[in-house]
């Protein structure tokens, strides 16, 4: 079938919104007709670097839509159903097997290498392969084909309007706040603070408020995302200004050091102040795509004698299919207002989505698709 869909053609280029074949879906593959998707910084960087894979290539990795059609084995979805589309895994490896589907061993191959596994494409242009794929799904398009295993069934209870904005919960809201309520687990009454209030932080900073923790900071150099985060619940702010000196002003208001920290930079010297700013026993978890051969200079002593942990994490340690629910849960209950970060840009608007996203109008756009 035909299709339209943004192609990245060049390294470093413009995507162009085009016409494409879409293959039908294999025994094991969805077709999924979709309703909207996020635009996450992981699209942009890899839309600025050296790509490991060769070009065209469709993009996009926070789905959501209708399924339109299953293959003759799927059995998690039937036509109609409504799903949200995360990362794909193999299901099959030694962390799948012990329930950690995001450090999966084919992760790069099944997310980012734009291909199935045999070595073929579903998309096509006058009869040249386009790759599709990532995140196992593609969904910078009007259709994608996915898998059993990323694919969420939405519950038939979320009206149509939150639908829409659905997307994201299979990436960077769910990084956010995975991170912080499956691996860093703020205690009732404890301190949490996150580097970048964009979605992915301010989802970690919203998710700490539900479950409980007392003293909620968030840094960022970017003022308007500041005010957002006060709105969202941080009871302090930090400007990331050149000026200030971070990790002092946490260590004032926490009274010596917090007791959690969540970097969204990938930024060494940023992580490095989320580390030096926690106190006794303090944890520290890292996210986001830091360029190949980034590293981190530690203090050890600091490191041992104050008991500090440093955890890098994947898609928030989330099992897509039991945490996404709990997020469409959360927010339907007022407790985990997602719906605050994201703004709705028409998909031809793809140029200048990406534009606020980049600049910090836009925490989090959202393309919807033309019906």
């Amino acid at each position: 079938m035909q299709i339209q869909a943004a192609v990245l053609n060049t390294p470093q280029g413009q995507l162009e919104i085009e016409t494409l074949e879409l293959e039908a879906p294999r025994e094991l593959e969805i077709r999924v007709r979709l309703v909207a998707t996020g635009v996450c910084h992981t699209d942009i960087s890899v839309m600025g670097r050296p790509f490991p894979v060769s070009q065209p290539i469709v993009l996009g990795h926070e789905g959501t839509g209708i399924v339109e059609s299953i293959g003759s084995a799927v059995t998690k979805v039937k036509v109609g159903d409504r799903v949200v589309l995360s990362y794909n895994f193999c299901g099959e490896c030694p962390s799948c097997q012990r329930h950690a589907p995001s450090y999966c061993h084919y992760f790069f191959g099944h997310n980012f290498l734009g291909q199935r596994r045999d070595g073929s494409t579903a998309l096509s242009r006058q009869g040249q392969p386009v790759r599709h794929n990532f995140f196992g799904q593609s969904s910078f398009a009007t259709h994608c084909l996915c898998s059993e295993n990323n694919a969420v069934k939405v519950p038939d209870s979320v009206p149509n309007e939150v639908f829409e904005l659905l997307g994201p919960l299979g990436c960077g809201i769910q990084t956010g706040a995975g991170a912080v309520i499956n691996v860093l687990k703020p205690q009732m009454g404890e301190s949490f603070v996150v580097f970048g209030a964009g979605a992915v932080g301010l989802a970690g900073l919203m998710a700490a408020k539900a479950i409980g923790a007392a003293v909620l900071i968030a840094v960022d150099k970017v003022p308007e995302r500041l005010t957002l985060a006060t709105d969202l619940g941080a009871t302090h702010t930090v400007l990331a200004d050149g000026q200030t000196d971070v990790v002092a002003r946490i260590r004032e208001i926490t009274g010596g050091g917090a007791q959690c920290s969540l970097d969204t930079t990938a930024v060494s010297v940023v992580l490095r102040q989320a580390l030096d700013c926690l106190g006794s026993l303090g944890r520290c978890g890292f996210v986001g795509g830091a360029p190949l051969g980034t590293t981190l200079e530690v203090d050890v002593r600091d490191m041992m004698l104050n008991g500090k942990t440093l955890r890098g994490i994947v898609e928030g340690d989330a099992n897509a299919d039991a945490f996404i629910p709990d997020l469409i849960r959360m927010q339907a209950q007022g407790s985990f207002p997602f719906e605050k970060l994201m703004k709705i840009y028409p998909f031809d608007a793809i140029d200048q989505a990406i534009k606020d996203a980049k600049s910090g109008v836009t925490v989090k756009p959202v393309l919807r698709m033309p019906a």
